[in-house]
């Protein structure tokens, strides 16, 4: 059973969308403010479609929090959509408001329509395509946002950037040289690149794909990467398939919309080389600080690696290097040059239906990627530490640092 949870409500043109997070420790200071600058970075990214220029999400908080601190019961939150103003009727939930708009009966390949369509018995494909769009994810990234506040509490940080857009990619991160890498100026860079990519080169490159995809009326998808730096050895088990944190990250990443793929550190090149290559080594270093006591930097006591190809997780638990998640997003369904289709109620063959949509929205899904890493990582971390208030925590957490020193 997981100690942090959340569900999501709420369609695509609805009213808003609502997110409930339960498991969130007392006394963590949260505002809205930290939702929101998460929110921002979702809807940005070169290739976003009209509908990032309609909405300007904002996250209300409902309840779960009193003068700025959480109370330990359930949070609530609410992103109205602006566009609701264009479809009170046509998404109304009172029958009165039946047929106000034409029904959708032309799935496009790709989607969720059709598989939708059979499943619930829908005629009208919106039925399906409002609660599958990938506006829901505004919603995950707010809950993620609380996520990485309690993290932050215990020095853990997550970040992204992307790695490919279509034939356009950078090199990766060398994780044979794990030692020379510097996160934090590599997700600077990101943060100041339009398609949320440290190369500046490869950025460019990006962009102006994007802009060949845009102009032939298609769309792009690509690779983006999710790291979490400052996380002790001995989240997750290996005690059972579903304690073990890997298939857990990989199970949220893979729960996004359009992701085909995920893979937790060097992944699917492990696959290509012999282990000696690919096996990070274990090292030992014993340093003392001013007490004589032996440091620890919260991975696991005086034990490193000098190469990260497991991407921070051993044995479904994490080994306190940093946490390396990598995912693939297909590109984005909805064409302004439509695909090949069948009217479900006519059975006529026709081209599918256009739903506004991005060209590519991959650094959007890096964002969203950050969000659900967050959440897991939470999970395990109340997991391990236990803790109804968030001193509870650090205190149990601290005990644990101090037993490291000693192991």
């Amino acid at each position: 059973m997981n100690i942090l949870r959340f569900l999501t409500a709420g369609e695509s043109h609805g009213k808003g969308l609502v997110g409930i997070v339960e498991g969130i420790p007392a006394g963590l200071a949260l505002s809205p403010d930290d939702i929101d600058r998460e929110l921002k970075r979702r809807q940005g990214g070169y290739g976003r479609g009209g509908r990032m220029k309609i909405e300007q999400d904002h996250a209300e908080i409902l309840s779960g929090v009193r003068w700025g601190k959480t109370m330990g019961s359930p949070l609530s939150l609410l992103i109205e959509n602006r566009d609701w103003k264009n479809w009170q009727e046509g998404m109304s939930p009172d029958v009165v408001h039946e047929g106000s708009i034409p029904p959708v009966t032309r799935p496009r390949p790709g989607h969720a329509d059709l598989a939708g369509a059979v499943k619930y018995g829908q005629k009208d494909v919106r039925n399906i395509l409002e609660r599958s769009s990938a506006r829901e994810t505004a919603m995950r990234v707010a809950v993620g946002a609380v996520a990485k506040r309690f993290l932050a509490e215990f020095g853990i940080t997550i970040g992204s950037y992307v790695i490919r857009i279509g034939n356009a990619v950078m090199q990766r991160p060398d994780y044979g040289m794990q030692e020379t890498l510097d996160w934090n100026e590599l997700l600077r860079k990101t943060e100041a690149s339009p398609v949320r990519c440290p190369e500046e080169e490869a950025s460019k490159q990006m962009t102006e794909a994007i802009d060949a995809a845009a102009k032939n009326g298609d769309t792009l998808g690509g690779t983006f990467e999710v790291i979490a730096t400052g996380v002790p050895a001995g989240l997750g088990s290996h005690i059972q398939w579903d304690k073990r944190l890997d298939g857990r990250l990989a199970q949220a990443l893979m729960g996004t919309q359009a992701m085909k793929g995920v893979e937790i550190g060097t992944g699917f090149a492990m696959a290509e080389k012999p282990g000696s290559e690919v096996m990070d080594e274990i090292y030992y270093h014993k340093e003392t600080d001013s007490e004589g006591k032996a440091s620890a930097d919260g991975s696991c006591c005086s034990f490193y690696r000098k190469t990260n190809h497991a991407g921070g997780i051993e044995g479904g638990m994490t080994n306190g290097m940093p946490v390396v998640v990598r995912a693939a997003m297909k590109p984005i369904p909805t064409l302004r040059r439509p695909l090949r289709s069948v009217d479900i109620v006519s059975r006529e063959p026709l081209e599918a239906a256009y739903e506004r949509s991005d060209t590519c929205a991959v650094p959007a899904a890096a964002v969203i990627g950050e969000a659900m890493m967050a959440v897991v990582l939470s999970d395990a971390f109340l997991e391990k530490f236990g803790g109804n208030t968030v001193d509870e925590t650090r205190r149990n957490y601290d005990a644990y640092r101090e037993y490291l020193r000693g192991f």
